[in-house]
């Protein structure tokens, strides 16, 4: 071979001439412009063909920073590219330091604009000899010499590889790829620069999706795995000698050379980490690789990196969590890892890119009610707040604010006098649903209304909702309403422009949240029975209890409404007098199966018991006592106490009643012993523990309660007389007070079957 080149050289002489330096108009890079003159000669030396062409190469010095040595930089470049003569090295020096201090323009547009794809992953500057798709097999030896021949070899194919055109022609170069990635599996652990440069090559193929073939053909993407796990593992080794050194006093010196060391390598490293980590990004566009990545803790060793500085590795990584985050394993090993905790100091960084991705990330995980959680302990809610403009922002904030236990944590931040001031600045026009959406839930925490309706907070509110007919904003303001104490108390001032709005001419969706907002205030100072005759509400409120007269949700505010204004004597009556009272026990039959709609009729029965007009009504006109009665062992625990309340008032001011209530308690509670009582008369009739002295059955002859004698009291049977029913009386029940437990001395003193198999 060296011969035929010896005689190539005879008739072939070629020659390069130097030209002019400049720099590049974009890049930090030099320009280098240079000309090729290619003569052909004849056997006797003389000139045949003559041809000269204008060159160019452009030197990349990505490496160049405000902290780089401009000296040494211009010496390295003299040195290696051979394109510049010597005597070029204060001309260097010069376009080298310009570059330097050359400013971008629009450079924090553009840096927004970057997303992890257009990143380039490995840096460095670029000083090799121009490579030629012709000369392929001449660098695929360079794979077999030495590591810094191998480095050399890999280099020459990057840079054909950079270059999507050669793409296609690499892929059929079987024996080159072959040798490319044996040498990555061998010779990785040798030389950092030399694995970066063959994955560097893969990736440029990973950017297609056509080639994810060929890269996996070769487990490109499992050496990737296994590479990163191992310089993770370096990693955590270099801390730790760093930090032994750095506590002996007596290995100062060492510590701080050793620091040095450090920065060097971990550049290296990083740069590596970058490479494998996009090429690894780009194979999982494909699900059944994405899974193998998740079965060998690619989250674990993403979330492992997020502890690193680098910001154009944090977004790779970032990118990658956010891609991985929207599986539900994958969101498992984020919240085992508490990837959180080390995504919230991403947070608040300068890089706009990053801090973009990392919201996205988080509002991915903000669905889980425990990563909530953490977000919440890592300190996100006072950081998240200072970044109310932002849309995912705004969304994570929403979610956690769905959590009871977390809305209070609002007050103490300044979220709050911003989110009014953003509501306010939207004037008439539709505001965000996210935004409205977080001003509901904060809207239902006691210490968030206080802050909200501070100074003329509650009237702007009110005054935008009754203007522009906002349903959502009514639903905010009806959240408000809620809370007791001077927040509800401000509330009395917009009584009548509630009311007003309580008409057929509303849609009922705005209606119904006017009408849960009154229901609220529950204000024992408000007179109820002037809004209902100022408003003409009595008629209105009638109509709409005949079943199919609207849509449940208003018919059921409008159930609560009366119970609301049903606490006072005089509305009580008023309604009572309107024939409501039917209409509700109508009502109630037509929705039986609705445990709300049940439950809020039962308590408008119970406020109007505690009135003496309106319990005349209902305990001698209608048959709501024997609905009770009914509903008294109804599933609902609910109902059922609110029941128990009300006929033990009722039991207390009717004596009819009142036995028909207690003979049906105790027979409920002895249900199983009275069954046994009547199936052993039948089994076992004329045996005489069952008969009275006259001859007659307990069961079958006479009224089992009237046999006291078969009662215990805590000193054994009580006497005759003995039983009564306790009742609460109205002066001690309110309104407030629903689900207060009364029951009555029979109650407590049934006998149960084992009990009475005592007295056989």
């Amino acid at each position: 071979m060296e011969k035929l080149q010896a005689e190539d050289a005879r008739y072939l002489k070629r020659k390069v001439k130097g030209g002019s330096l400049d720099v590049h108009p974009t890049e930090k890079a030099l320009v280098v412009q240079y000309e090729v003159e290619a003569t052909i000669l004849g056997e006797l030396g003389g000139t045949m063909v003559g041809e000269r062409k204008e060159c160019h190469k452009i030197i990349r010095l990505k490496s160049l920073n405000a902290n780089t040595d401009i000296s040494s930089l211009a010496r390295k470049v003299v040195e290696e590219c051979r394109l510049i003569h010597p005597s070029k090295l204060p001309e260097v020096e010069q376009l080298l330091f310009y570059l330097q201090n050359r400013k971008k323009t629009n450079d924090k547009q553009e840096k927004q604009k970057i997303s992890p794809r257009d990143l380039t992953p490995y840096a460095g500057v670029e000083l090799d000899e121009e490579a030629n798709i012709n000369n392929i097999d001449e660098y695929v030896e360079l794979l077999y010499e030495d590591i810094q021949e191998k480095i050399r070899g890999a280099t020459l194919i990057l840079h054909l590889a950079r270059n999507s055109d050669n793409l296609e022609e690499l892929m059929q170069n079987e024996t080159a790829l072959g040798a490319l990635a044996r040498v990555l599996r061998e010779d990785w652990k040798q030389s950092v620069d030399l694995a970066t440069t063959i994955i560097y090559i893969f990736f440029c193929f990973s950017s297609f999706s056509q080639f994810h073939g060929l890269v996996t053909h070769y487990k490109i993407g499992a050496l990737c795995m296994n590479i990163i796990e191992h310089e993770l593992k370096r990693y955590d080794l270099w801390q730790e000698e760093l930090q032994k050194k750095k506590k002996n006093q007596t290995l100062k010196k060492e510590h701080e050379k050793a620091f040095k060391k450090y920065q060097s390598l971990l550049i290296k490293q990083e740069q590596l980490l970058r490479v494998a980590l996009f090429l690894l990004l780009n194979l999982a566009e494909d699900t059944r690789t994405e899974l193998k990545m998740r079965n060998k803790n690619i989250v674990h060793l993403l979330v492992k990196i997020l502890d690193r500085d680098d910001e154009e590795l944090l977004l790779l990584v970032v990118s990658f969590l956010k891609k991985l985050s929207i599986y539900l394993e994958n969101k498992n090993d984020m919240a085992e890892t508490f990837a959180v905790e080390k995504l919230a100091r991403l947070v608040c960084c300068n890089n706009e890119e990053l801090q973009s991705t990392t919201l996205r990330l988080l509002l991915n995980l903000s669905f889980d009610t425990g990563l909530r959680s953490q977000m919440v302990q890592a300190g996100l809610i006072p950081k998240l707040s200072s970044l109310l403009g932002n849309k995912s922002d705004m969304c994570i904030l929403y979610h956690i604010s769905m959590d009871d236990a977390f809305k209070s944590m609002f007050a103490y931040t300044d979220c709050i006098p911003q989110l009014m001031k953003m509501v306010f600045d939207c004037g008439e026009d539709k505001m965000d649903a996210e935004l409205i959406s977080f001003c509901i839930n904060l809207a239902a925490n006691k210490r968030n209304a206080q802050v909200i309706c501070e100074g003329n907070g509650l009237k702007m509110l009110m005054k935008r909702a009754l203007h522009l007919k906002d349903v959502l904003m009514m639903k905010m303001i009806r959240n408000l309403s809620q809370h007791d104490g001077h927040t509800k108390n401000l509330f009395i001032d917009y009584v009548g422009d509630l009311a007003a709005q309580i008409n057929n001419e509303e849609t009922e969706e705005f209606v119904i949240e006017c009408l849960g907002t009154l229901a609220n205030l529950t204000i024992p100072d408000l007179d109820w029975e002037l809004v209902l005759k100022e408003y003409n509400l009595v008629p209105y409120l009638k109509d709409r209890l005949k079943p199919g007269s609207a849509e449940d949700d208003l018919i059921l505010e409008v159930v609560i409404m009366i119970g609301t204004v049903s606490m006072d004597d005089s509305c009580a009556a008023l309604l009572a007098k309107s024939g409501i009272i039917p209409a509700l026990i109508e009502l109630l039959n037509a929705q039986q199966e609705d445990d709300e709609f049940v439950c809020q009729i039962v308590y408008v029965f119970y406020q109007m018991v505690f009135h003496q007009a309106t319990r005349d009504v209902i305990i001698k006109d209608t048959q709501a006592p024997a609905y009770l009665i009914d509903l008294m062992h109804d599933n609902n625990a609910e109902i059922r106490k609110v029941c128990d309340n009300t006929l033990d008032i009722i039991a207390e001011y009717d004596e009819e009643w009142g036995k028909k209530i207690q003979s049906e308690k105790f027979r409920f509670h002895n249900a199983q012993w009275l069954e046994m009582v009547e199936n052993r008369q039948m089994d076992e009739a004329g045996e005489p523990f069952l008969y009275g002295e006259d001859g007659e059955s307990f069961v079958g002859g006479g009224d089992i309660l009237d046999r006291r004698d078969l009662f215990y009291s805590a000193d054994g049977i009580i006497p005759d007389g003995a039983i009564t029913v306790c009742a609460p009386t109205p002066a001690c029940a309110t309104h407030a007070d629903v689900h207060t437990e009364t029951r009555t001395l029979l109650q407590n003193t049934c006998v149960s079957a084992s009990e009475f198999a005592m007295l056989d």
